[in-house]
């Protein structure tokens, strides 16, 4: 006698493969500079609006935001490090921020210019639908 009401081996066999669906990027469009949102993006520049408001937040500061979003650049930045430490950290960290989103496979050929308190970081962005996005850059 089963304990189970179910024949588990008939509901393994039935099983079909799951394909993951990734949905439009449709968005608001925020302007960074004037702190005012606007308009609808879609696509290419609605991921790199992402990427570039993912890193600019605090991780787990924020209510609003589940514990996966948001970066620690803050942890390094501004602090007295030395390049090494940068040049090892700041790639993992950006990598934390954007890489759980479904639309990004990874991020790769990070260039960090370090002026004073200020980084300016540069990147390549592969997205899952086969597409890579050079040259993304971030002011932190």
């Amino acid at each position: 006698m089963a304990l189970a009401p179910v024949n588990l081996d008939e509901l393994n066999a039935n099983d079909a493969t799951e394909t993951a669906v990734i949905g439009p990027s449709k968005t608001y469009r925020i302007d960074f500079d004037r702190g005012e949102m606007g308009g609808l993006i879609n696509d290419d520049e609605a991921i790199l609006q992402f990427i570039q408001k993912a890193i600019m937040t605090a991780r787990s500061r924020f209510f609003i935001y589940d514990d996966e979003y948001g970066c620690e650049l803050e942890d390094v930045v501004g602090k007295n490090v030395s390049n090494e430490l940068l040049e090892e950290e700041v790639p993992r960290l950006i990598k934390e921020a954007i890489e759980y989103d479904d639309r990004i496979e990874s991020a790769s050929n990070f260039v960090i210019e370090r002026s004073g308190d200020q980084l300016q970081v540069t990147f390549n962005v592969a997205l899952t639908n086969g597409k890579v996005l050079e040259g993304v850059g971030v002011n932190v």
